[in-house]
């Protein structure tokens, strides 16, 4: 009887062993009498500190201007109205308003004209194209943001942007120099696009730390963004880093989702991500062996 007792216990760790190669998630620890085994506390203790670490790391700024001014782009940098970590992770509402200081420099940068176009486009739709170069604003503005994980910013945002903004391109749109914001919440970007009078913003922001992803990045898109804009106007990509939504893929999916909010004039609940359905792709097609 014990032997078909320990046949029967070995198998069902196997059958969990195998389960666990295709998840982070926190299953089949074992258990040391009522306990957890000390390696899985362990374990656990580690992920937990590396959560908090993520939450508390300051925005390197001076890292990720350089490495966006490496793939030729213009950086601006901003900030909340939240001046230290301590109070953005107290006082949320503050996180979601710039400073005087940013206002007054998105002001002027608006002023001058602020657009970055398109030198070279590849859009099937001429007439898309001509009409992006014309405007006197910007159709899209990205913000990069520190949000409840710097450390998923310095990891995930520039390799991302990497693989978007060809498709920007090949969308001859006109695209606003990426703003650079620290204590910085998703509604951020609805008053830094409303100052630039851009008709897209993409915020890409650090989530809230997991236990086992400390450095995802998230992606929100609102159409027609504006100071109050509710998150039911909002479009939102989780999980991009290379464990997870990996930077092609993610990149793809921002690209469709801004094609196609431009073309429905909306966001939010109003588009439905059918990135992955190729009977609903536009013009754009992925630029990697992604199906």
């Amino acid at each position: 009887m014990n032997d078909v007792r320990q046949h029967v216990a070995q198998h069902e760790r196997d059958c969990w062993e195998e389960l666990r190669r295709f998840t982070d998630a926190r299953i089949a620890l074992g258990h040391a009498g009522a306990s957890m085994p000390t390696a899985e506390l362990l374990r656990f203790s580690l992920a937990h500190a590396q959560a908090r670490d993520a939450v508390h790391l300051p925005l390197d700024k001076t890292l990720v201007r350089s490495q966006l001014e490496d793939l030729g782009l213009d950086v601006v940098d901003v900030h909340s109205d939240a001046p230290d970590r301590h109070t953005f992770l107290t006082r949320p509402d503050l996180g979601r308003r710039l400073c005087e200081e940013s206002i007054t420099k998105l002001q002027d940068l608006a002023f001058k004209g602020c657009c970055v176009q398109s030198q070279e486009s590849e859009c099937a739709d001429s007439d898309l194209c001509s009409e992006a170069k014309s405007a006197s604003a910007p159709d899209i503005v990205f913000v990069v943001g520190d949000g409840l994980s710097a450390k998923a910013v310095h990891r995930q945002a520039v390799a991302l942007l990497r693989e978007t903004m060809p498709y920007m391109r090949r969308l001859g749109l006109a695209v606003a120099p990426i703003v650079l914001a620290e204590q910085c919440r998703v509604a951020l970007g609805d008053e830094i696009a409303q100052l630039l009078h851009a008709r897209l913003v993409a915020m890409l922001i650090g989530e809230r730390p997991g236990l086992s992803s400390p450095d995802s990045l998230g992606v929100y898109l609102t159409y027609a963004p504006h100071i109050g804009s509710l998150d039911s106007e909002r479009n939102c990509l989780s999980n991009i880093r290379p464990e997870g939504l990996p930077h092609p893929h993610a990149a793809f999916k921002l690209a469709w989702l801004v094609e196609s909010a431009l073309d429905l004039a909306a966001t939010g609940t109003a588009l439905k991500d059918q990135s992955d359905d190729s009977r609903q792709w536009l013009t754009l097609r992925p630029m990697t062996g992604i199906q």
